[in-house]
């Protein structure tokens, strides 16, 4: 993390308000209207509405994110994976959890900027009637999901000073709307909120609604690194005061409009003065698409920390600008914006979509509130009777929001195909990766230093490289993997002056980036270990050929001149990487289940970037074993010679 970002100032405040706090500052333009719906207006229902809005915002957003869940800080990252990192070795079961945590968090980077983006674009109906907003918006999302690849940091800029006026606008125009029914006060009453759950018809069904005005949550919990806690709740004081005097300004419009119902009238635009509508709609569509642009660099990040900690298959990452930490996925991104044209394709329009919304989030809320609860224990040592008591007040509020949003899924059914293809791919990748990493023997490098030297000396053999370099698995100085030494010595013994082996080693720290070496034999066997943290991208060739650098700078390393002169016209040292790919084999036999996983990890593994891609290795410098795996032999083979030849 950026150590400006733990510093308070106007321009980290401005940061926190343009990458924070999208998603649950643009929740004004669709959650009362959602909450009133086709519905009579009356006080219960309104003032209950905004009464049950004010009090989520306190429980939910406040306490359990704002204060409870940003302690839960990893070096001053967080999100889903963060949490899991700092408390796994406290419950082996945490894994199920944490992939369903992530899988709802990637599903909310679909629907959520469909509903933002067509919630503003729709204001546009008051002042040209029937304009078609549906292709407005799919131009808006496809133009977002194609500059990704340019990166932010030329227009992550002005995201702050938007901000602001976005949150200003939602200030005025609701405080102007109070100052005119001073009585919407009396929402803040949480009896009005208690009385529309119990009394009014089917009105704790409407939590489904209300719910929406938090969703932005977990996602503020996740982009803790870009901006820093204390930041982050000071510039919540000022969201949450613009976000409750809206709320409250919508209800006062409603109650002294007149009508009986709404007749699909939207009161945030409505309470808008009509000189000032086409700006407040610009200013909501600015808005809307940085609360966009911050979910899907989230989904980015989320995926990037799902490879590191052996969550999901290795793809393409790109590095767009400078900016650490800014990343872009390009097949996360095709998978985004197909999902959202598709969204936006099938509901048409934002009222539709806020009917099968927050189902995700709910799931995710208390997924996290599961992790918080082991950090609350474990790491800040609180007393288990504290963090039981709130471990039932928030699963309480969150089983209830999760009981109305199932209500849901009948609107929503697509998604499950999503989430379960992000769950499927998460769990197969986790628990076969375990299964094949039961496969690798370790064997003790010193007993094979003596014969690796002769072979390094035995100029009848034909010399493989003058580096020859293995990624290992083996964290220890001594040990190495058995298949190694059999690709060293087996078949075609490979001959070089010197022999690495690589360990990358990822850290639960963010952006760790050190390393160690140990000579077995000088100059001859020599041990790396790279520390990497899991937000950082392994440019394995990169760093090794830097540490090689310093080693021979530092007098630690003397680079072998080739006898046969070529050293003179090509000072530079041969690296070869030999990088050892298992597959089945066809000597498997398998129960049902761990075929299927394993056949599916394998699947998985050919769809994904490969090794050498993943470890940041140049082709040209790779050697690619294939090697079988042999999970479970086949016992039985029925196989008779033939007599009669």
């Amino acid at each position: 993390m950026n150590i400006h970002s733990k510093k308070v100032t106007t321009a980290s405040l401005l940061v926190a308000l343009g990458i924070i706090y999208g998603d649950i500052g643009t929740s004004p333009l669709y959650v009362l209207n959602a909450v009133i719906g086709e519905r009579t207006i009356d006080e219960t229902l309104v003032f209950g509405g905004v009464s049950c809005i004010f009090w989520t915002l306190v429980f939910q957003t406040t306490i359990k994110y704002v204060w409870l869940t940003l302690m839960a800080d990893n070096e001053g990252e967080g999100g889903v994976f963060s949490l899991y990192a700092l408390v796994r070795r406290y419950g082996k079961y945490l894994v199920i959890p944490t992939i369903l945590g992530a899988t709802t968090l990637l599903a909310d980077g679909i629907i959520t900027p469909p509903i933002s983006v067509a919630s503003a674009i729709e204001g546009l109906d008051m002042v040209i009637p029937n304009i078609p907003t549906v292709p407005i918006v799919i131009v808006i999302l496809s133009m977002l999901f194609f500059f990704q690849r340019f990166g932010t940091q030329k227009i992550g800029g002005a995201f702050g000073p938007v901000m602001v006026i976005w949150f200003s606008m939602l200030f005025i125009i609701g405080a102007h709307q109070i100052s005119q029914y001073p009585s919407v006060l009396k929402a803040l009453n949480p009896y009005y909120g208690y009385q529309l759950l119990t009394e009014y018809p089917k009105g704790f069904w409407l939590l489904g609604a209300v719910f929406l005005a938090t969703t932005g949550a977990e996602a503020l919990y996740s982009d803790l690194g870009h901006c820093g806690r204390k930041n982050i709740r000071i510039s919540w004081a000022f969201v949450k005061i613009s976000l409750v005097a809206n709320y409250l300004g919508q209800a006062a419009w409603i109650m002294k409009q007149g009508e009986p119902l709404l007749h699909g009238r939207n009161p945030f635009f409505e309470m808008i003065p009509h000189w000032f509508l086409l700006s407040g709609i610009i200013i909501a569509t600015a808005a809307t698409i940085i609360a966009s642009q911050a979910l899907i660099s989230g989904s980015y990040t989320l995926i990037n920390e799902a490879m590191s900690l052996n969550f999901w298959p290795r793809v393409t990452v790109r590095h767009p600008t400078d900016l650490k930490g800014q990343i872009y996925i390009p097949s996360v991104n095709i998978i985004l914006w197909f999902g959202c044209i598709l969204m936006v394709l099938y509901f048409k329009t934002s009222e539709n979509m806020t009917a099968a919304y927050g189902f995700s989030i709910t799931v995710a809320m208390l997924m996290t509130t599961v992790l918080l609860s082991y950090f609350l224990i474990y790491i800040k040592k609180w007393n288990i009777i504290l963090v039981i008591g709130i471990l039932l007040l928030f699963g309480t509020i969150e089983t209830s929001f999760f009981i109305t949003n199932v209500a849901k899924i009948k609107q929503r059914w697509m998604f499950l195909f999503f989430e379960a293809f992000i769950f499927t791919t998460m769990y197969v990748w986790y628990y076969a990766r375990k299964i094949n990493n039961r496969f690798i023997k370790f064997i003790d490098l010193g007993k094979f230093a003596p014969q690796i030297k002769e072979l390094s000396e035995d100029d009848s053999i034909p010399k493989f490289s003058t580096h020859l370099v293995y990624l290992t698995k083996a964290n220890t100085r001594e040990e190495i993997e058995e298949k190694i030494i059999n690709s060293i010595f087996s078949k075609k013994p490979k001959r070089a002056d010197v022999y690495w082996f690589l360990h990358i080693n990822r850290t639960p720290h963010p952006y760790t980036l050190t390393y160690d070496v140990s000579e077995l034999i000088d100059d001859k066997v020599i041990k790396v270990n790279i520390n990497i943290g899991f937000r950082v991208q392994a440019r394995t060739e990169l760093y090794f050929k830097k540490i090689v650098q310093e080693l021979v700078a530092n007098k630690e390393l003397n680079l072998h001149i080739r006898p046969d002169g070529s050293t003179k016209y090509n000072p530079e040292p041969d690296f070869k990487f030999v990088v050892i790919e298992k597959f089945l084999s066809v000597e498997n036999e398998f129960a049902l289940g761990e075929g299927l996983l394993l056949n599916a990890y394998f699947f998985l593994k050919r769809l994904g970037q490969s090794d050498e891609n993943a470890f940041g290795l140049d082709k040209s410098d790779v050697e690619v074993e294939q090697i079988p795996l042999v999970y479970h032999r086949v016992e039985k083979v029925e196989l008779s010679r033939d007599k009669n030849h």
